[in-house]
């Protein structure tokens, strides 16, 4: 008759869990450990069964105050094994180098994927801003730091006030041997605006009017962004009046609402208008002058059959050829020039048509 000298399976299970328990640690792992005590000699921690060791002030450095503080008896914490425990005393521990490894590996998966990482700014020097990140010690040059233009003081009283700030940062080069590991600001940032024109390109309809800033003004226009995708508005679209400066009419850093006149999708540019926000001035025509009214235009132009004169910014009639003289002439040349400033008498107002007829020698007879 045989006998079965197998273990029970609760016997088995608890053997199992036992032998998880005692599992040996080994230098320059990382392991997670329970914190036994906090006191000047540093952290006690419970690496494993019946076995604890100590993390020194030294090997802790990263640990921001905040975070020590808030450490207390039964939290775990992740601490790399610099000597296992011997005769000679307990292990002894580091937070800050099982921090940096777990650092380095983080930092180099996201530089495989391309995929952001999270920083904060420690300090910084003339040539950029020191990070930690994730406990490696990283660094952003200066040309990657966003929104950074060195002042009077080159930049530092800027660059004092990061300092504790948290920020996303690419990660543009990883070298362990040479213990380097350097980030940017800006491509987050260019990355975040390019997504955030994508949406808005998508999102914007043509005739619909947008709120915006003023990003830039030159001899040509001035470009706006309206919400992470700069539009520009042409010279001839910024007032209904003549323009000859855009400055004249905006400034940098101005909030205005303009009228989408185009969104090219395939060449991603936006066309944008500042006075079709507004009425034209033909269409309120009829509710400022009437016929038979006298005013004064400004000759802009000549042609055989007459001459065009602008009563208001962009509102300009006709003097035919036949109203510009009692006397017959051949050409408006005889009788005016462009620039001159005559009183003039309105004939007939069309607004719809955008037409205005006006006469100077019917003006002479007032």
């Amino acid at each position: 008759m045989s006998t079965n000298t197998s273990p029970p399976i609760e016997t088995m299970e608890s053997l199992l869990e036992e032998a998880d328990r005692i599992k040996v640690v080994r230098r320059g792992e990382i392991v997670e450990g329970v914190v036994m005590r906090i006191d000047q000699e540093g952290i006690l921690v419970s690496i494993g069964h019946k076995s604890e060791g100590i993390v020194p002030p030294r090997e802790m450095r990263s640990l921001r105050a905040e975070e020590l503080s808030s450490l207390g008896m039964g939290d775990e914490v992740l601490i790399r094994v610099l000597s296992t425990e011997s005769d000679q005393g307990p292990a002894i521990l580091s937070v800050d180098q099982a921090r940096e490894e777990m650092g380095w590996r983080i930092v180099e998966e996201k530089f495989s994927t391309g995929e952001w990482v999270e920083g904060l700014i420690t300090g910084h020097n003339r040539g950029g801003v020191l990070v930690d990140v994730s406990g490696l010690q990283g660094f952003v040059p200066i040309s990657h730091v966003g929104g950074f233009q060195r002042g009077a003081d080159g930049g530092e009283t800027d660059l004092d006030r990061r300092i504790g700030e948290s920020l996303h940062l690419k990660v543009i080069e990883v070298d362990r041997s040479k213990r380097r590991a350097i980030f940017s600001e800006k491509m987050v940032l260019q990355e975040r605006r390019e997504s955030r024109r994508e949406l808005i390109l998508k999102e914007l309809h043509e005739g619909e009017i947008r709120k915006g800033r003023v990003t830039s003004v030159c001899d040509f226009g001035a470009f706006v962004d309206l919400g992470g995708a700069d539009g520009l508005i042409h010279i001839s679209e910024l007032s209904w009046e003549p323009v000859q400066s855009p400055g004249q009419v905006v400034t940098v850093g101005e909030e205005v609402e303009v009228y989408v006149m185009k969104v090219d999708q395939e060449a991603r540019r936006i066309a944008l208008s500042l006075r079709r926000t507004g009425p034209q001035p033909w269409d309120t025509l009829a509710e400022r002058y009437q016929v038979d009214q006298l005013v004064t235009g400004t000759i802009t132009k000549l042609t055989h059959f007459g001459a065009f004169a602008r009563i208001e910014g962009s509102v300009e009639g006709l003097i035919h050829i036949s109203e510009l003289s009692h006397r017959v002439i051949n050409h408006p040349k005889e009788v005016v020039k462009e620039g001159d400033v005559l009183t003039l008498k309105i004939l007939k107002i069309e607004p719809e048509r955008k037409r205005l007829a006006l006469s100077i020698k019917q003006a002479e007879e007032f």
